[in-house]
């Protein structure tokens, strides 16, 4: 059984799976299907790219009846804003004909419109951690009807430090319930988080993370620094017709904005940059932008390397080497999307040639090398952290310890006095004192005497 019209589908949710022109499974679709239709708690561990979002939503929606209830009877939990917003979009394509109720929930907007939204009722809830927490912390949302719970990109929640809202969440969660989770990674936090609220799970594994994805043809170039690499991107994108939806990941929101600002000049609308210090609505526009191809080319953080479906990414280029090899699998995993044909391209200077090496040792495969191309500049200029650290050994002003003064001068005779305590303490612990032994007590009085 590979094709969607062998299930037995509800006509509804057929017919919008038919409108959306699917047709053949993908692995991990294939697998899932029964297992979460059964009813029994399923931990899948699949690639990014392979479908997992059909893969837990299909039998879920098949499963789920019609019902006059305001609250949620399922809830599902994303790492990013960016993740809810497709997630509820991808829900409300695959349940068109089924007149179900999805909102999303998310941190970085109005609270307020949110809880509005919720109570006017909902089926079906996507949200993140920390927001879903506060409308909880509220009391602006009701989980008693709740019966399927699933955890998307588990490993970046709790990367993220979500753990303490995740527990929090799902112990406001009725006791029988079905739980799923879908990550790229296993992990031993993910392995105490399923012994904590998982009941004897299925487990559902296709193309584990650092499987290399044969669909994807991959290059890697070495380059001499940053500003190189800058000039050797804008060398390959220039060519619109191969370079037509480009994706560049770097690894932190400083070089995101350095690399926006110097591709911005020669390519203006064509680019777009987003990071998680950019606000909610332009990080919206610029997905929605670079999705519709208003944007041909998008300059991201690894914000963007988890989970996020958009079609037709014709490149991903590696400005950077990830310091985590895992990370490398999810950002090239953009493209060749659905098993189609992709491309990624890996820029690496001499100091991440380690990097490089744990990402091929990962994959088990060497990423063929290609020669840097004699028409591109090479840059002398160099990024403040490229730039090599002075130390000042021969410094022609620095005095010698020999030739500093003492530390401390010698005190006056003045300054030398102590404190006794004045003159008439002093006259009265002479007057009396102490007795010479503890037995003679009448020792003061006889000196006295004299």
């Amino acid at each position: 059984m590979n094709t969607f019209t062998e299930l037995e589908l509800r006509t509804p949710l057929r017919k919008s799976i038919e409108d959306l022109g699917f047709q053949t499974m993908t692995p991990i679709q294939e697998k899932s299907y029964s297992v979460v239709a059964s009813g029994r708690d399923v931990i899948g561990i699949a690639q990014t790219g392979t479908g997992k979002t059909l893969a837990y939503m299909l039998p879920l929606l098949n499963s789920l009846p019609y019902a006059q209830i305001d609250d949620p009877r399922i809830l599902v939990l994303v790492p990013t804003r960016e993740l809810v917003v497709q997630v509820v979009d991808n829900i409300k394509s695959y349940s068109a004909q089924m007149k179900l109720r999805v909102q999303g929930v998310y941190g970085g907007t109005n609270i307020n419109t949110q809880k509005k939204a919720l109570a006017n009722g909902v089926d079906i809830v996507v949200a993140t951690p920390g927001r879903l927490y506060d409308l909880i912390v509220h009391q602006s949302i009701s989980f008693k009807h709740c019966k399927k719970v699933v955890i998307d990109e588990v490993d970046v929640m709790l990367d993220l430090g979500f753990r303490f809202q995740l527990t929090n969440i799902f112990d406001h969660l009725p006791n029988k319930r079905q739980n799923i989770m879908y990550s790229a990674t296993m992990t031993d936090q993910i392995e105490a988080f399923i012994k904590d609220y998982f009941y004897n799970p299925t487990k559902v594994s296709v193309a584990v993370s650092g499987t290399r994805l044969d669909n994807i043809n991959q290059q890697s170039i070495a380059v001499p620094n940053f500003y190189t690499k800058v000039n050797l991107l804008m060398h390959l994108i220039s060519d619109h017709e191969v370079y037509s939806k480009v994706l560049v990941f770097v690894d932190n929101k400083r070089s995101a904005d350095r690399l926006h600002e110097v591709i911005l000049p020669h390519y203006g609308n064509e680019v777009a940059v987003i990071h998680s210090n950019k606000t909610q609505n332009y990080r919206l526009r610029s997905i929605e932008a670079f999705t519709n191809g208003d944007c041909r080319i998008l300059v991201a953080t690894d914000v963007m390397a988890r989970g996020l479906d958009i079609e037709g990414i014709s490149h991903v280029i590696n400005i950077d080497v990830p310091a985590f090899p895992e990370n490398y699998m999810h950002r090239i995993g953009r493209t060749g999307r659905a098993q189609n044909a992709g491309n990624s391209i890996l820029f690496y200077t001499e100091k991440e040639i380690e990097s490089k090496q744990a990402i091929e040792q990962l994959m088990d495969y060497s990423i063929p090398e290609v020669a840097f191309p004699d028409e591109v500049e090479v840059s002398k200029q160099k990024t403040p952290e490229e730039q090599p650290k002075v130390r000042e050994i021969f410094n022609p002003n620095k005095v010698e310890e020999e030739e500093r003064g003492a530390a401390f001068h010698e005190k006056k005779e003045k300054n030398k006095k102590t404190n006794q305590g004045g003159s008439y303490r002093r006259k009265m612990a002479a007057k009396y004192k102490k007795p010479k032994t503890r037995g003679d007590k009448n020792a003061n009085r006889r000196r006295k005497k004299r």
